[in-house]
């Protein structure tokens, strides 16, 4: 089953580090949040349908097919063209300096640390869950289509078990119920708010 704490795994966080120059308890944490933004992210746009997701659906299928986590992930393989492309698609057209501005005004962290790391670790999270929906794909090959049964069931999976975490320290803890349930945005989840803000500006 898909889960928070093996996606983690999958992040060389030092060598992510080193190449950015950045200290790596600092880039550690950053990722703690930002990686449930971006597979709450995910989830947001295909349950709620305010875009097409068969475009995400599609990214996460030819990541999880890229080769990006076999043998362990190669920071100077990542495409961060492509995968700022990704944030944007995530994000309602938001790119990672619009996303890293807003996260960081809410206390996620650095903003230039943001949006270094959004685009290494977009393609990243992808990797790993195209990799999850390919092991529940049909005989076939193909992933589920349509509005998100296989694919929402991954993401919910994913988040599902960091909000059974807690998520004390992270100022996007929050955030996994609000997304999850479709309540509790507001005044208490300003990271919700954030993600509903960046997600709602592309109808």
């Amino acid at each position: 089953m898909a889960d928070l704490d093996e996606l983690y795994a999958q992040i060389p966080v030092q060598d992510i580090a080193k190449k950015i120059g950045a200290d790596e308890g600092e880039v550690n944490n950053a990722i703690r949040t930002l990686v449930p933004a971006l597979v709450g992210g995910l989830a947001e746009n295909v349950q709620a349908n305010q875009i097409d997701s068969s475009d995400l659906e599609a990214a996460v299928t030819q990541q999880g097919e890229s080769g990006l986590l076999d043998g362990g992930v190669d920071v100077d393989q990542v495409d961060e063209k492509q995968g700022d492309h990704y944030v944007a698609k995530i994000f309602g057209g938001n790119n990672s300096g619009a996303v890293a501005s807003a996260l960081a005004d809410k206390g996620a962290g650095g903003g230039d640390l943001i949006r270094q790391l959004l685009p290494i670790l977009a393609p990243i999270v992808l990797a790993y869950i195209g990799k999850q929906l390919g092991k529940g794909s049909a005989p076939g090959g193909q992933a589920p289509a349509g509005g998100g049964g296989g694919l929402g069931d991954i993401l919910g999976s994913i988040l599902g078990g960091a909000a059974g975490g807690g998520g004390g320290d992270n100022p996007l803890g929050s955030i996994l119920g609000s997304v999850l349930g479709g309540g509790g945005s507001g005044q208490n989840n300003p990271i919700g708010e954030i993600l509903g803000g960046l997600l709602g500006g592309k109808k």
